[in-house]
């Protein structure tokens, strides 16, 4: 059986992947080896041949990916913070710019035995993440829709069973003025990646057709559900606490004057993302 050069196979891979608009088609390629090859990307120059049934199984996996399948479909898992993520259809991706929404929550939470609260968790990722990090965090994640509550609790059962502190999950609405009305005025921290994309605005087709709609857009605006995450976070948080909320880039203001028209948020403040886009927002309980 010849053995065919690794190196060859993923420059075919990003060049069908370019061909097809795939914004990273060199990193996907070599993603989707690593995926196939069962071995972390680092150590893809250590395989220089690979068998034709390694070859076959990337082509299989990079036509589906053309097809603008997500990446983290095809490989099942999304990393944030790092915490592995199972994810899938009906729950929103992990995107790398909420690391830096999480970065600053963290150090924020720095010295502390907190309680957070996550809201519109999906996948769980910023509460997982947060639990990983602050082992001593009490940490609430809220989420309405079922099937991405599914996908929660099973990445919250694989991270308790991998040693992290077991986060609490709920079924719930930020929209309801009694979500978690047991914690009001207790909240170290809020966290909230929320559904914030205008209606209006074009998306690629990875995010079209596969994240749930109900995740990525609010409303015509984008702050449907933000004015009601803000809402939440003026009555959980207790004085001192901190609210951070990921938003569009379109709203690098409109999210912090909602945050500043409430009388008990003080140190309002809008954060940019590495491509100094406007990306969160945070404020603090007076």
């Amino acid at each position: 059986m010849t053995r065919h050069p690794l190196r060859l196979a993923i420059l075919e891979a990003e060049r069908m992947l370019a061909a097809a608009g795939v914004d990273s088609p060199r990193a996907d390629a070599e993603l989707l080896a690593a995926h196939v090859l069962g071995v972390e990307r680092s150590r893809l120059p250590l395989i220089p041949l690979v068998d034709p049934p390694v070859v076959d199984a990337l082509h299989k996996v990079v036509l589906r990916r053309v097809e603008r399948i997500p990446l983290q479909h095809i490989t099942g898992w999304a990393h944030l913070g790092g915490v592995d993520l199972d994810v899938g259809p009906g729950v929103f991706i992990p995107r790398p710019e909420t690391e830096l929404l999480l970065a600053w929550a963290l150090a924020a939470l720095e010295g502390k035995d907190p309680l957070v609260v996550d809201l519109c968790t999906g996948s769980g990722a910023l509460a997982l993440a947060a639990a990983h990090h602050l082992p001593a965090a009490r940490v609430h994640a809220v989420e309405r829709d079922v099937t991405a509550l599914a996908w929660a609790r099973r990445n919250a059962d694989t991270r308790a069973d991998a040693g992290d502190t077991p986060i609490t999950l709920h079924s719930g609405d930020v929209t309801d003025p009694g979500l978690l009305a047991d914690l009001n005025g207790r909240v170290d921290l809020v966290l909230c990646n929320p559904p914030y994309v205008p209606e209006s605005t074009e998306v690629p087709p990875e995010v079209a057709e596969h994240d749930p709609h109900q995740a990525v857009f609010g409303g015509p605006d984008g702050l449907a559900v933000i004015r009601h995450v803000v809402t939440a976070a003026a009555r959980l948080l207790r004085p001192g606490g901190h609210v951070v909320i990921e938003h569009d880039d379109t709203q690098g203001g409109s999210v912090p004057a909602l945050l500043a028209a409430r009388r008990v948020l003080t140190d309002v403040a809008d954060h940019v993302d590495l491509a100094g886009r406007p990306r969160f927002a945070t404020a603090r309980r007076v």
